[in-house]
């Protein structure tokens, strides 16, 4: 697997690293539309910015949706004061804990990048009860090296101006990676693996790398009303907390045990409960193929597939995730190995779900007598 881990580290850098906050996601799709391109049997970027690739199965075989998103959570210039500091407005759920000492990038409105560090007092001039304190994030400031408003203004720096945090992916031991944006890069690298590897698919496959994903389920939603799928599956990160101070029942997954399926997430009626004929098709298909898997409850936060599976008449969706340690960091971290699985499961699912499978698995109802 080291040769195919390496190939697939090289794809997913080339994603993490591009600049795609939500609503911004050029770059990132411009990399998606490069790698389908070949891959496709039709291509297209719909009016809101997602990318749809399509890859025609058998006549007669069902509707299957792939879905990742691309955009990653950033900030938006808020404000610059007179001495040319930067305030933020945050795109997306951010902790501040993790912002103070970073580095980030600001993207000017003809494309070039203006740097800057969001500065931090030092513990030098910190008072006993500021060291312990979290900075909010209205009180965060960004430093550009400008000395004025008009410096920066100048520089391409405007309100409105979105900005992501200046990190590259890179190794650590074994198989494990770091870097921004593995949320959900990650889940665009797999399944853009495996959508080049279809072959002699019943389903018709429609890939939708979707925007805005992190403000709301934006371009899922949209991809899905227009595609009107039988049946989906999303490829998202979940939580790892498989970390010191986490007690084991608490674990949500973790890095190195294989895909997650979620049984349910979120809270109430913005998550998941996952289709339980999908569920089980996920479950065999795993044991099957000696592929390890994870079982997930996530008690907060959800992806796309809440938003396809209200689709029309409904979708049965489920999703399959990447464990992935500090989300929402910019030290995100995982497994290639797991990525490498996670595309073989959604693969190997797919190639299960016939017309036959999903008439008698899906449609039984549909058949009852009134």
């Amino acid at each position: 697997m080291a040769a195919e881990a390496e190939e697939f580290f090289r794809l997913l850098k080339r994603l993490a690293d591009a600049f795609g906050v939500s609503g911004y996601e050029d770059e990132a799709r411009g990399i998606v539309v490069d790698e389908l391109r070949e891959a496709a049997d039709e291509l297209r970027v719909d009016r809101l910015g997602n990318v749809i690739a399509v890859k025609r199965g058998e006549r007669g075989g069902i509707r299957m949706l792939w879905d990742s998103h691309m955009d990653e959570i950033g900030f938006f210039v808020r404000d610059i004061d007179e001495k040319g500091f930067i305030y933020l407005s945050p795109v997306g759920g951010w902790s501040e804990r993790v912002l103070p000492g970073q580095r980030v990038r600001i993207r000017t409105d003809d494309g070039r990048i203006i740097r800057g560090v969001v500065g931090v007092k030092p513990p030098h001039l910190m008072k006993p009860e500021e060291r312990d304190k979290v900075i909010p994030l209205d009180q965060l400031f960004v430093d550009i090296g400008a000395s004025s408003r008009e410096e920066a203004e100048r520089a391409g720096v405007r309100i409105g101006s979105p900005v992501d945090l200046d990190r590259e992916a890179t190794m650590l031991l074994g198989d494990r990676v770091t870097g921004k944006a593995f949320d959900n890069r990650v889940g665009v690298a797999v399944l853009i693996k495996a959508f080049k590897e279809i072959d002699g698919f019943e389903p018709t496959v429609y890939l939708v790398v979707a925007v805005q994903e992190e403000v709301g389920l934006k371009g899922a939603r949209v991809a899905a009303q227009q595609i009107q799928p039988d049946a989906a599956i999303a490829v998202d990160v979940t939580t790892a907390n498989d970390v010191p101070g986490v007690a084991p029942r608490d674990r949500v997954a973790v890095v190195g045990g294989g895909p997650a399926l979620t049984v349910a997430d979120g809270r109430g009626a913005s998550g998941l409960i996952a289709h339980p004929k999908m569920l089980r098709l996920l479950i065999e298909t795993a044991r099957s193929e000696g592929i390890p898997y994870q079982l997930s409850i996530l008690p907060g936060g959800t992806t796309d597939a809440a938003a396809i599976a209200l689709a029309g008449e409904g979708v049965p969706s489920a999703v399959v995730s990447v464990p992935t340690r500090y989300i929402h960091s910019p030290v995100e971290l995982l497994s290639l190995r797991d990525a490498l699985y996670t595309a073989r499961l959604v693969k190997a699912a797919t190639r299960r779900m016939t017309r036959e499978w999903y008439e008698r698995e899906i449609l039984w109802g549909a058949r009852l007598k009134p």
